[in-house]
């Protein structure tokens, strides 16, 4: 497995959750704020840099161990968060970065250890039905591109052909209305068939 140390981590915070009707990472799931579960998870993985890419909005990432910068727009397109993340970090040494998203609660760690075991320095990417995204490693000579992107796809277009891991059910979820998130919590709270618990 590719050394974590060797790894930054950006999670991308600074959206303004239109659809879900504002202050979407700051909503309470399981007892606490929607973005911190991503992050917490993060946490917990040694990488050599966590660093959140958040709005004004968004809830305490110092908090869970990562430093914060915003973006330079109040209302970035997703291009520009990866931009401004990927260029907090591209002259410190590191041979890749994770891009995760902090709307993504139920991702666990085990995928991103996934990911790391099969990342040979170029490209992995998430494969949640059939298309590529975050959480994605991307390697170092590719952090220039990154900086490079337009538009609100992030980095879809260089994910394309990248190879995957498969991430499905509630894990593969992010959170884009209030419907999504009462479905989760939901989820995490529905009696286990079996045990009734």
């Amino acid at each position: 497995m590719t050394d974590p140390a060797h790894i930054a981590c950006i999670l991308l915070a600074a959206g303004q959750g239109r659809r879900f009707g504002g202050g979407k990472l700051c909503a309470d799931l399981d007892g606490r704020p929607l973005g911190l579960h991503a992050a917490s998870m993060l946490a917990g993985i040694p990488f050599g840099a966590h660093l959140a890419v958040a709005g004004p909005d968004a809830p305490d990432f110092g908090g869970a161990g990562f430093a914060t910068i915003a973006p330079d727009a109040p209302a970035p397109a997703l291009s520009a968060s990866i931009a401004a993340g990927v260029g907090a970090i591209a002259d410190r040494g590191f041979r890749g970065v994770l891009i995760a998203l902090a709307d993504m609660p139920r991702v666990p760690a085990t995928h991103i250890r996934a990911l790391l075991a099969r990342f040979d320095g170029e490209l992995i990417a998430t494969l949640v039905a059939g298309r590529a995204q975050p959480p994605a490693l991307f390697g170092h000579r590719h952090f220039a591109d990154l900086t490079r992107l337009t538009g609100d796809r992030g980095a879809h277009s260089l994910l394309r052909h990248a190879r995957n891991v498969e991430l499905s059910g509630d894990a593969a979820l992010d959170v884009d209305t209030q419907a999504d998130l009462q479905g989760l919590a939901s989820a995490h709270h529905a009696p286990n068939p079996i045990s009734g618990e």
